[in-house]
């Protein structure tokens, strides 16, 4: 049975019968079995109401994504597990499905290399495969000595006890001091029999790897000694095995390749069979990347994982299907709008952003200036003081008023601003640095995105060598983008706006850099955000829509950077859309009766004030219902995605010094409060 229909026989009949569209006895033949047990499948699938006219749709969804994947990438198989609002942690489910594909895939006699990491482990762990003889489970890395419980050693031994399979493990460290050491140890005739038996493996399994900063490569310890920057700079989005490959899965050479002992990426290219398991939003452009360099081909995710891989990779055919739209070969969305070109107020489309800056400066002069002669750098006039701990913060233009609408007194000391959706380069960064700085250290926030992470902390490194002290809170409040156990793997949204209020409180107060770093972070595990559009944007240059979408459907769960949200839906009510914000967004908060929030309902940049004060009447309706009072509240334009069609609601869950904080005076372009 494919993998992408579980155990369901009774799914898999109903899928050929349904959406593939053969015929009772064609499905016999597919499955096996008689035509008058296909018959009986189907008429009991309908009794127990997995088919109803369509199939259950969390079952279509990763049915039609699985097929889809396997289509696109050339899979041998493809298991997409459906994406769940609540419930297990999605490390658990990819585990679930994984030893679901073990019990599938190996066989008597195979050589299987297992990877290290946490979804590795869940897959040892849930796996129970019993009757088969000669497996041999080799590590796919060398060893370590840290304490974490996914290591090289615990994942192959979970899996080999999994499928009661003879362990083989590699009597060398994973990752070494020196060539030399790694040539020595090489040569070593017990080593060299493991790595045989490695090189020799039929089957794969392992996880991906993306780069930000909770990732197992961030946080398991292995690389502390190498700095990852010299693998982002060279466009690292991800590594397998240990191995770093850029966005199209080529190799990405650096200072870790001689020292590390472990399959390489041409041996796990010449294995037959290479099953992947990964999920999570933020590990997109990495497991894209995987595929795209043909190191998989048996692939485990959830749906809404794979939906962004797809999207990513320009398929949008996925997002037809699961509208339930008549199929041909040159389909397009229904009632998709005609034009072909958005009209915008602009010069010359390549200087949009220098000439907003110019804008800005020549507004605002009351409340900022450039450092120097460039205004990528925005510095406010009434901030920096002596014996004050300075906060910068900064990202990407298009989110107007967001980053310079908040320099100013009480709020942001100074604003680093990059092009359009893009992170602002390390120079500019290091110039507000140091225009901030008030000899107490500086305070970085900005959002989790790579491009950030990569030139704030290259920036900090070089503030830290002048003797800058730099403290760094990345915010992670967007919900859709991971699971809740994978918080810290999250985008920062329009949250950003009550993180840096309060760090801009925490500063001006005159608090410790220990101080103000701890109440920024505290801020950001205590905001939420969801949003969802309605319309794409459109970037300047092209002056098109990032992307197509019908007249009745809209994306949820958007960031900020003009890309489709997680999933695609029927288009509702205001009141249903705002429920089902709030029910995500309560199932993670823990407010109860008696709570404070702040509240804020923002605008993606077309969406007019009439249709967000109707949002915000239906947020007030359920806060009230729980007796959760609103301390403060904000609805506007706060952090756009250009003129995207659409909003995101962000609750921060107050505490008594949350609040003190949140009213604390200031007066900036974009806020102003006391």
């Amino acid at each position: 049975m494919p993998l992408r229909y579980g155990d369901d026989a009774l799914v898999w009949a109903c899928w050929l019968y349904y959406e593939d569209g053969l015929t009772q006895g064609d499905i016999a033949s597919a499955m096996g079995v008689s035509r008058a047990t296909v018959n009986s499948y189907l008429a009991e699938a309908r009794e127990r109401g997995i088919v109803n006219i369509a199939i259950e749709p969390a079952r279509l969804a990763s049915l039609t994504i699985a097929q889809e994947l396997k289509r696109h990438f050339g899979l041998v198989d493809c298991l997409v597990v459906p994406s769940e609002e609540t419930g297990k942690p999605l490390i658990d489910r990819i585990g679930a499905a994984g030893a679901q594909a073990l019990h599938r895939l190996i066989k008597s006699g195979d050589t299987v290399a297992v990877s290290w990491g946490r979804t590795m482990l869940s897959i040892g762990e849930a796996a129970s495969v019993s009757g088969l003889q000669d497996v041999t489970v080799i590590q796919a890395a060398g060893g370590t000595r840290a304490s974490f419980t996914y290591t090289p050693e615990l994942c192959a031994a979970a899996v080999a006890g999994a499928v009661g399979g003879r362990l083989v493990n590699i009597s060398a460290p994973a990752i070494v001091s020196s060539r030399m050491v790694r040539d020595a140890l090489l040569e070593e005739p017990l080593i060299a029999d493991q790595l045989a038996v490695l090189s020799g493996a039929n089957k794969a399994l392992f996880g991906i790897s993306s780069l930000r900063p909770n990732s197992t490569i961030h946080t398991s310890g292995f690389f502390e000694e190498v700095s990852l920057q010299d693998y982002l700079a060279k466009g690292a989005v991800g590594a397998v095995s240990g191995r770093f490959i850029d966005g199209q899965g080529r190799p990405v050479a650096g200072p870790l390749d001689e020292r590390i002992i472990a399959m390489s990426l041409d041996m796990l290219k010449s294995v037959d069979l290479r099953i992947a398991a990964a999920g999570g939003f933020d590990k997109v452009p990495a497991i894209l990347a995987a595929l795209r360099g043909g190191f998989v081909n048996v692939l485990i995710t959830d749906a809404a994982t794979g939906r962004g891989i797809l999207n990513a990779d320009g398929v949008t055919v996925v997002d037809q299907k699961l509208a339930q739209r008549p199929r041909s070969e040159n389909m397009r969305f229904e009632g998709t709008r005609s034009r072909s070109r958005v009209k915008k107020f602009l010069n010359d489309p390549d200087h949009v952003v220098e000439e907003m800056l110019d804008g800005v400066v020549r507004a605002h002069h009351k409340y900022l200036a450039p450092v120097g002669k460039s205004n990528r750098a925005l510095i406010a006039k009434d901030g920096p003081r002596p014996g004050k701990v300075g906060l910068v913060i900064g990202g990407g233009s298009g989110h107007e008023p967001c980053f310079l609408g908040y320099v100013g007194k009480g709020l942001a000391d100074a604003a680093a601003v990059g092009n359009i959706f893009s992170s602002p380069p390390p120079m500019p960064i290091l110039q507000c640095a140091r225009a901030a700085s008030g000899d107490a250290g500086v305070l970085f926030v900005y959002g989790n995105y790579a491009g950030d992470v990569m030139n704030f902390e290259m920036a900090a490194e070089m503030a830290e060598a002048e003797g800058i002290a730099v403290r760094t809170v990345l915010t992670t409040d967007d919900v859709a983008s991971s699971s809740a156990e994978d918080r810290d793997g999250r985008r920062g949204v329009a949250g950003n706006f009550f993180t840096f209020k309060i760090a801009g409180a925490a500063c001006d107060r005159g608090l410790s850099l220990d101080a103000c770093e701890a109440l920024t972070r505290k801020a950001n595990a205590r905001t939420f955000t969801l949003g969802v559009a309605l319309e794409a944007g459109s970037m300047p240059q092209t002056r098109r829509p990032s992307f197509e979408i019908g007249e009745d459907e809209m994306e949820f769960g958007m960031g900020i950077h003009g890309e489709r949200g997680v999933s695609r839906e029927r288009i509702v009510s205001a009141d249903a859309i705002a429920d089902k914000i709030l029910d995500r967004i309560f199932h993670e908060m823990g407010a109860t009766s008696g709570s404070q929030v702040a509240v804020l309902v923002n605008s993606f940049g077309a969406t007019p004030l009439m249709e967000l004060y109707i949002l915000f009447r239906r947020v007030e309706q359920r806060l009230n219902s729980k007796k959760i009072e609103i301390e403060a509240n904000w609805i506007g334009h706060y952090c756009t995605s250009l003129d995207m069609v659409g909003a995101s609601i962000s609750i921060m869950h107050l505490d008594d010094e949350l609040t003190e904080l949140l009213h604390h005076r200031c007066d900036t372009a974009a806020l102003k409060i006391g």
